[in-house]
C-alpha cells in the first residue's frame, strides 16, 4: 500500500509533535511526505502535482495541529483548490476506493475534548467535516490518530506516538 501524507504545519520548526512525526514518516518505504507550508511558502499550490500524488497513492492522511477546532489555513486552501468538481467528486470519481486518515495533535487533554469538557465537543463531532469530504469524494474514512495534551509530553512519549502513527496509517 502506498500512503500520502500531507503535513500541515506553519511553524514546522517550532513543532515537537509534528516535526517528530514527519521526521519519522520520511523514514519509512511507501509512505510519502507532502509538506505543504514547505512546498509552498507563498501559497501557490500546484494543483496538477498534488492530484497526480493523490492518484498514485493507496491511502491519504492528512497530518496537522489542531486549530481552532479545524485546520491550518495551507490545509483548507489545498482541499479546496485540489479537490475540484469534476475531478475529485461531482462527476469525477479519482479518489474512490482510496483509505483516508487524519493524524492530529492537540495541545489541550483528551478529556477536554467531550462533552464535560471544555471543548464541549468530542473530535470526532469536531472532524466531521472531513468525513463529510471523505464520503463526496468516494474515499473510505478511517478512524482517527490523535495525540492530546502535547504541551505536557516528554521527548520519549513523542518519540512513542510517532511509532504509533507510523503502524496506525500503514497497517488498517
Amino acid at each position: 500500500m502506498n500512503v500520502l501524507v500531507l503535513v500541515a504545519h506553519p511553524h514546522m520548526e517550532q513543532s515537537r509533535i509534528n516535526r517528530t512525526w514527519k521526521e519519522r514518516l520520511l523514514q519509512e518505504k511507501g509512505i510519502t511526505v507532502n509538506d505543504l507550508y514547505a512546498r509552498y511558502p507563498n501559497f501557490n499550490i500546484d494543483v496538477e502535482r498534488e492530484q497526480r500524488l493523490l492518484l498514485e497513492h493507496d491511502r491519504i492522511v492528512m497530518q496537522f495541529p489542531f486549530y481552532w477546532y479545524s485546520t491550518p489555513a495551507m490545509l483548507k486552501l489545498w482541499q479546496d483548490q485540489v479537490l475540484t468538481r469534476g475531478w475529485a467528486y461531482g462527476g469525477g470519481d479519482k479518489l474512490l476506493g482510496k483509505s483516508f486518515i487524519l493524524a492530529l495533535s492537540t495541545g489541550g487533554p483528551e478529556h477536554a475534548y467531550h462533552e464535560e469538557g471544555y471543548n464541549l465537543f468530542t473530535i470526532e463531532e469536531y472532524t466531521r467535516p472531513f468525513q463529510g469530504m471523505a464520503n463526496l469524494t468516494g474515499m473510505t474514512y478511517l478512524p482517527h490518530f490523535a495525540l492530546h495534551g502535547t504541551r505536557m509530553l516528554s521527548d520519549e512519549q513523542i518519540q512513542e506516538s510517532a511509532e504509533r502513527l507510523v503502524k496506525a496509517i500503514a497497517s488498517r
